[in-house]
C-alpha cells in the first residue's frame, strides 16, 4: 500500500520514451526509499515541515499539521523503523514490488546488466495502479496512507533521491545510527521545536 500510494503522488509523469500505458513514474529507488522513509516515521516528516514553514516555503498553518502528526494516536500506530544501511534508510522492495507487479499495479524497469550491474531503477504505476490508488483513498482505515502521502509529496517536491537522502542526512540521530539497525525517533527534539512555535488558533492546514 505504500509503495502505491506514493508512486501515485510522488512520481513524476511518463515521456515517450517510457514504456506505454504507465501514468506514473519514480525516477530511482533512491527517491522512492527515502519518501517511504518519511511515510513510515511521522516524527522526521513533521520535523521537515516545521522546517518548511520556518523558511516560509508553506504556511504556518502547517505548524498545527505537524503537531497532530505526533500527538494523534493514528500516526503513531502506523510508525515503521527502517534500517540505516550504506546509503541511508533503506529496506529492500523486491518482494513487495513482486506483488504488485503480479497484479499489474506497477512495474520496475532495471537499467544496466541483469545480475552484474544495474545502474538504475525506475518504478512505474499503471492505470490499474493509480485506479486502485484511488480506491485506497476512498477507505476509511487505509484512506490514512493517502492523506499522509499528500504531505510527504509536498516536503520532498521535485528533488532527486540523492537530495532527499542529502536532506535527511541533516538529522544527527540520522547520521549517527549504526549501519544495521532501525533509525531512532526523534520525537522529542521536533517537540521541543513545536514549544516555539504558537499554540491556539492556528488555522486548520494540509489535511
Amino acid at each position: 500500500m505504500r509503495l502505491l500510494v506514493l508512486m501515485s503522488r510522488c512520481g513524476s509523469p511518463p515521456t515517450e520514451v517510457d514504456p506505454p500505458g504507465m501514468v506514473s513514474v519514480v525516477r530511482s529507488e533512491l527517491r522512492l526509499q527515502a519518501t517511504d522513509f518519511w511515510l513510515r516515521n511521522p516524527d522526521y516528516l513533521a520535523d521537515e515541515l516545521i522546517t518548511l514553514v520556518e523558511s516560509g516555503a508553506v504556511d504556518k498553518s502547517y505548524v498545527k499539521v505537524a503537531r497532530k502528526l505526533l500527538h494523534d494516536p493514528e500516526p503513531d500506530l502506523r510508525y515503521y523503523p527502517m534500517p540505516k544501511w550504506l546509503h541511508g534508510a533503506y529496506e529492500p522492495l523486491d518482494d513487495a514490488f513482486s506483488l504488485l507487479e503480479t497484479y499489474g499495479l506497477a512495474s520496475a524497469v532495471r537499467r544496466g546488466t541483469p545480475g552484474q550491474n544495474v545502474s538504475q531503477t525506475q518504478f512505474f504505476l499503471t492505470a490499474t495502479g493509480a485506479a486502485a490508488a484511488a480506491e485506497l483513498a476512498k477507505d476509511p482505515v487505509l484512506g490514512w496512507y493517502a492523506k499522509q502521502v499528500e504531505l510527504v509529496a509536498l516536503i520532498a517536491g521535485d528533488d532527486v533521491g540523492s537530495r532527499l537522502k542529502e536532506r535527511q542526512y541533516l538529522q544527527a540521530t540520522y547520521a549517527n545510527a549504526e549501519l544495521g539497525l532501525n533509525i531512532a525517533s526523534i520525537a522529542d527534539r521536533v517537540r521541543e521545536r513545536l514549544a516555539g512555535h504558537a499554540t491556539g488558533d492556528e488555522a486548520e492546514g494540509g489535511r
